[in-house]
Formats: structure tokens, C-alpha cells, sequence
């Protein structure tokens, strides 16, 4: 393997090169490595913060013991969350995993076969390819990447690799948001003219540590190694654990919550990316030094680049200042609306007898019924532990290191909501209307590539 500091500096060449290496066939290799179901599965975890603990280890030992996955090691360069992370899954889990000062000491052992990444947001992609081009298959948490340069690199080294790589876009493991895009797909929903989506909460305390800020010491962790040799300034507590409130660290609401509602568009519709974004918002009530904004309002144009006549709106809002309205996904067609909050389908809004009757036309009315028996619980929470649909995601990904089947929520998935994701920061940081140019996988703010 490759020394920490070569892999830095090749995750950081990205551009054509590492485009074009997305068409290199899959590895065969890892066809040959199907394991059998007496094999155990040896994982290590990268990562030990809020995330790891809340959702994603309390939803892998769900499946562990009948999937025979085991826990053995875990990485985290600040000591504090080291120990506390080994702690944590061996009451967890039973068993007390080793711990690996960082990823190079991870993936010098031959005992990790996989290994489950909830780092901060913008390390995810380097941290993906790493694993991959370790040899390892990896459950990634999203967002995938907030800029084109990270995403290309992660979509380089997947397709290059062959692993079985998940993305934390856990709605497309949960039957009401599959049971959606099957009924879209069948054209019985008819075209889509509109999407709304919103994420509200009112937490002064979101994403903020005020308790364990005071603990992180710079002697006790890397911040070379946490900032992957990035000018990201001096050492700043702060930024480490707040990760969210501050660019280039996160983007804050797209990173988080955007790209969970944004995928739901691209798998829905087979669409990979929007035509255009823009976007407003700003620091309206937490000024507590954070450069994320509180609030936004973001709206996407989405259809058939060759086909501008086409196509339909998506308006996303978010803030962190008043809770009403909660999280909503409303997907609008002529003939009625899909509410993924309560998982129906109504008439609401199609078109009435009497308005069609106006133009000589027959009405269209969807039928009313629910997606599925029971309405399913949509993950909002910071701590989940062991949401339904993370579980459901985790299982997938278990199951699809046995099969080497592709995973739900697979990498180009991944990808496409980082195509999102980085045209709303462009849109963000310019003021400007941005698209994305499809032959070179830039975006552009006001026609010129945006870096």
C-alpha cells in the first residue's frame, strides 16, 4: 500500500485523468472473493463520532451475529474518541476491537475485510477511495463529496477497485420510498411537474459540542491528518468537532440534509443531475460564529438537457430558526401529489372535473392509497440508534459484500448527489445561476467553471 502521504497527494490530482479512469472494467477479482455464509466478515471502523455511534454501529449489530459480521478494529486519530469508540462497541457488541491510531495502521492488518466510514463530511470521498484502494468494501456515510474534484476521485477508485461500496442514502433501502419510485416508473403517477421539500428544525445546539470542544487538545489528535493536508488553517476545536457550522469542512444543510432529499429526485426519475440551481439564505439568527448558513431556500430545474421544453422545479427549504412544516417530500404530477411524509398517494391537486371541462378535457384524478401497510418512520434525528432505515441500508450493504451484488444505494448514486450538492454551493458562494457541463463534469456559475 501506498504511504499516507502519496495517497494524499494522489487523492488530490484529480481532474480528466481520473474521469476517464471511471471506465476501467470492474475487478474480477473481487467476484472470486464471494464469501461463503460460515465466513466471517472482519470490519473495522473509520471514524468514531456522533454518526458511527447513533446510527451506524447500533444498525450493523443488528444484522451482525445472523449475517456473521464482527467488529474488530477501530480508527480514530483523536485518542479520546479512540478509547471511547472501543468502549462503546464492546458493550455494543460484545467483543473489544483493537485500535488503530489512523487508516495507515487500519489497513496494515489483514484481519478488515470491509469497514464503515463516518468521518466528517468533507473527508468522506477521500476516505472512500482509500478504503477501496485498500482493498477493503466500504459502507460510506454521505455526503459523498462537495466538490467535482472529490467526487470524480471516489468514482475513479470504486469503479477502478471493483469493491462493494454503499452510500448513507438510507431512503433507497426503506420499501415506502421503493414502492414511490416503482410507481413513478410505471408512468401510472404521470410526468412530474413539481417537487417540494423542506427540513426545519428550531436547535440552537444543532451540530454544535459546547461540551466536548473544551476536551480536544491539538497533542491529542493530527490535524494534518484530519485536515488530509489541505490548507485548512490552524488547529481550531472547534471546526474539528463542529464540523457542519463551517466551510470548507461542510457546506452545513446541503451537505446534510440536502443530499438525502435530493436522491430520492435522481433515482425517482433516472435524472443524474439538475440543469440549474440557484440559491438564497444567509445567518439570520445563530450568530455564533459559524460560516454555514441557518437558513436556505435552493431551487433546482430538473429534465432532458436535449429537451428544454420538458422537465419540472424542485424548491428546497431549509432553517434551523422554526420547526413548523417539519421535513416534507411532496413529489406534484397533473393528476395529484405523493407525500413521502405520510407515504400516500391522493388526487390532491390534479385536475378536476369542472377546470377540465373548461378546455374540453377529461379530468385526471389519481386514486388514493398508502405505499405501504404501516407509515414508516423518516429518519430526522442527530442520534438515531438504529433508525428502520439505516438498518435497512446496513443489511443491504451485509448482504451485498456476501453476493457482490451492486447495493442500493451504490456510488454513482453517490455521485449524483454530489453533482447536486456542488451546484447548490456554487450557487451559494456566487449568487449566480449554475449548471453543469455534462462532457467535462464541471459545474459552471455564470458560464465559467466553478473550482
Amino acid at each position: 500500500m501506498e504511504s499516507n502521504q502519496n495517497n494524499r497527494r494522489e487523492f488530490l490530482k484529480t481532474g480528466g485523468a481520473a474521469l476517464a479512469a471511471t471506465a476501467v472494467a470492474l475487478n474480477a477479482k473481487s467476484y472470486a472473493q464471494v464469501m461463503g455464509a460460515n465466513d466471517r466478515v472482519r470490519v473495522g471502523v473509520v471514524g468514531c463520532g456522533d454518526r458511527m455511534k447513533g446510527g451506524d454501529l447500533p444498525a450493523f449489530q443488528q444484522h451482525a451475529k445472523e449475517l456473521n459480521f464482527e467488529i474488530v478494529a477501530v480508527s480514530d486519530i483523536w485518542k479520546m474518541r479512540r478509547e471511547q469508540g472501543a468502549d462503546f462497541i464492546e458493550k455494543l457488541c460484545g467483543n473489544r476491537p483493537d485500535q488503530a491510531r489512523n487508516n495507515d495502521e487500519l489497513y496494515a492488518r489483514k484481519d478488515v475485510d470491509a469497514v464503515i466510514i463516518a468521518t466528517a463530511d468533507f473527508q468522506h470521498a477521500y476516505h472512500g477511495a482509500e478504503a477501496v484502494e485498500a482493498g477493503r468494501d466500504a459502507y460510506v456515510e454521505k455526503p459523498i463529496a462537495h466538490t467535482m474534484a472529490d467526487a470524480r476521485r471516489i468514482l475513479a477508485a470504486v469503479k477502478k477497485s471493483g469493491k462493494i461500496v454503499q452510500v448513507g442514502t438510507q431512503r433507497r433501502s426503506t420499501p415506502a420510498y421503493q414502492k414511490a419510485a416503482e410507481y413513478i416508473k410505471s408512468g401510472k403517477f404521470g410526468d412530474i411537474v413539481m417537487v417540494e421539500m423542506s427540513w426545519n428544525v428550531n436547535q440552537p445546539g444543532r451540530w454544535r459540542r459546547p461540551d466536548v470542544v473544551p476536551l480536544l487538545k491539538e497533542a491529542d489528535t493530527d490535524w494534518k491528518r484530519y485536515s488530509l493536508d489541505r490548507n485548512m488553517g490552524p488547529f481550531n476545536a472547534r471546526k474539528y468537532l463542529e464540523f457542519r457550522l463551517f466551510w470548507p469542512f461542510s457546506s452545513g444543510i446541503p451537505d446534510q440534509w440536502l443530499v438525502h432529499q435530493i436522491d430520492t429526485v435522481h433515482w425517482f426519475t433516472g435524472l443524474p443531475h439538475p440543469r440549474s440551481c440557484v440559491a438564497n439564505g444567509g445567518i439570520y439568527l445563530w450568530k455564533d460564529g459559524r460560516t454555514n448558513w441557518d437558513t436556505m431556500t435552493a431551487v433546482f430545474d430538473y429534465g432532458p438537457l436535449d429537451d428544454l421544453s420538458k422537465g419540472f422545479q424542485v424548491q428546497y427549504t431549509s432553517r434551523f430558526t422554526n420547526s413548523a412544516g417539519g421535513v416534507k417530500e411532496l413529489y406534484y404530477s397533473n393528476g395529484g401529489m405523493i407525500d413521502m411524509n405520510k407515504q400516500t398517494v391522493s388526487p390532491t391537486g390534479g385536475l378536476s372535473a369542472r377546470s377540465a371541462a373548461e378546455m374540453k378535457m377529461q379530468p385526471n384524478l389519481l386514486p388514493s392509497f398508502s405505499l405501504v401497510e404501516k407509515t414508516e418512520t423518516v429518519e430526522t434525528g442527530a442520534n438515531t440508534h438504529g433508525d428502520p432505515q439505516t438498518a435497512a441500508n446496513m443489511r443491504n450493504w451485509m448482504e451485498c459484500v456476501r453476493s457482490r451484488k451492486t447495493p442500493n444505494a451504490p456510488i454513482e448514486a453517490g455521485y449524483s448527489h454530489s453533482v447536486a450538492l456542488c451546484m447548490n454551493v456554487a450557487a451559494i458562494q456566487t449568487g449566480m445561476k449554475v449548471t453543469f457541463d455534462d462532457k467535462t463534469q464541471q459545474v459552471l456559475a455564470g458560464g465559467k467553471v466553478y473550482a
